[in-house]
């Protein structure tokens, strides 16, 4: 057995172990009363970035509040299906190489940059 073969139950092992803090974490406490980190941009702007509000978003989806996570961050909401399925697509890279590159492709890179870019221009003018 090699070392990588060791090495990537452990990454997965450790990442689901800190995917387990996060919920707990992003569930039990509300980041807008808590004093959760802060966006560095919004502070040095004023501006919204793309993420801002996303630790409120996660923690309204953590308690089924769908509406209260959409107006904190839509772009994140839009965002999860399309990350849980490059991460399928990462997971299934040799077993499923054609659906790796296709999720992996250069005109999905720019649609979600553009999306991104977008959304973080919309946000702050309207």
């Amino acid at each position: 057995m090699t070392i990588h073969r060791i090495a990537k139950p452990a990454l997965w092992t450790l990442a689901l172990a800190v995917a387990a803090v996060l919920v707990i974490v992003y569930g039990s406490f509300d980041p807008a009363t808590a004093p959760f980190p802060r966006c560095p941009f919004k502070m040095l702007t004023t501006f919204d970035c793309p993420g801002c509000g996303s630790q409120r978003a996660i923690h309204a989806l953590l308690h089924a509040d769908i509406a209260g996570a959409w107006r904190a961050n839509a772009m994140m909401v839009i965002m999860l299906p399309i990350v849980a399925v490059l991460i399928t697509a990462g997971m299934l890279r040799n077993k499923a190489p054609r659906f790796y590159n296709a999720v992996n492709s250069r005109t999905i890179a720019y649609s979600v940059l553009a999306a991104t870019i977008t959304w973080w221009i919309g946000r702050n003018i309207f």
